[in-house]
């Protein structure tokens, strides 16, 4: 299991690039001031750090429970982003359609756009932080 201090790391990192990379991207496609959607991002930045960290606790207790591992597959790796997006699009949709005065249909296409971005970004920095930062394999407390 990772540490705290490497949950904290992980966390951070992944929003601090996240919003970098989405910033002006998001403010292109939707045509949205620039200053408008770098609050709104760094807000749910904010809300996805909170979550993030618990998801994924969530999710490695739970990996070590059934599998008696921490380390995921392909598929579990591919589970694990989407489950962490259909997430963050719960909490993050309303306050889209209010901070950007956009109704539902066109916060939702906000927000489905940035989950898709988010969703191979969080496969390709997870990828990338478990090679720079390995999970360490749990003891085990059988005798050999």
């Amino acid at each position: 299991m990772r540490s705290v201090a490497d949950r904290i790391r992980h966390a951070v990192c992944f929003e601090f690039i996240g919003v970098i990379i989405v910033s002006p991207l998001a403010g292109w496609l939707f045509h949205a001031e620039m200053h408008k959607v770098g609050i709104l991002a760094i807000a749910m930045s904010l809300v996805a750090t909170a979550w993030n960290y618990v998801y994924n606790v969530w999710f490695d207790r739970t990996l070590l429970r059934l599998r008696g591992r921490v380390r995921k597959t392909l598929g579990e790796r591919m589970i694990h982003a989407l489950v962490f997006e259909f997430g963050m699009l719960l909490f993050t949709l309303p306050p889209v359609m209010w901070w950007m005065n956009y109704g539902f249909a066109q916060a939702l296409t906000m927000d489905v756009s940035l989950m898709v971005f988010y969703l191979v970004y969080t496969y390709v920095y997870n990828l990338g932080y478990d090679a720079l930062f390995p999970i360490p394999e749990p003891e085990s407390s059988y005798s050999r």
